[in-house]
């Protein structure tokens, strides 16, 4: 892409800074307007501690929790078995998997009950104002 593009702004290209566990690629600070938030992380071990997530919350947004293996010959296999809530229902998910989290639903206790490969846990959050950690550098 040339750099005097008129959609330049649009493109982040490096991960913004956080202090959280996970890694920010978009938020409405990086792009004013884009009123999305995503954050992914690497679970390279079985978290610690586990539960990773204790709360049990609810947004005033909608929620996608994709939880991605990293075998390229079995993109279905996840790696690890994860529990958490929602609606007060257990759930268990053992595959590479997107979850829809409607806003005002309760969720969370999300918890490692098996771990054997590294897999890639992203939040993509429908409320770009949500801020973890510091501004972005740069912009």
């Amino acid at each position: 892409m040339m750099s005097g593009s008129r959609y330049n702004q649009y493109l982040v290209r490096a991960p913004l800074d956080s202090t959280s566990p996970g890694v920010i690629l978009m938020n409405n600070e990086a792009v004013p307007g884009c009123n999305v938030f995503i954050m992914y992380n690497w679970v390279r071990e079985k978290p610690k501690p586990n539960p990773m997530h204790a709360a049990v919350e609810a947004h005033d947004y909608d929620e996608i929790i994709v939880n991605i293996g990293t075998d390229p010959s079995r993109p279905g296999y996840l790696g690890g078995e994860i529990e958490g809530y929602m609606g007060g229902e257990k759930q268990i998910i053992t595959t590479s998997s997107a979850l829809f989290i409607p806003r005002n639903v309760e969720h969370g206790r999300v918890s490692w009950k098996g771990f054997e490969r590294p897999h890639i846990q992203m939040a993509i959050k429908l409320s770009g104002d949500i801020k973890f950690g510091p501004p972005p550098k740069g912009t």
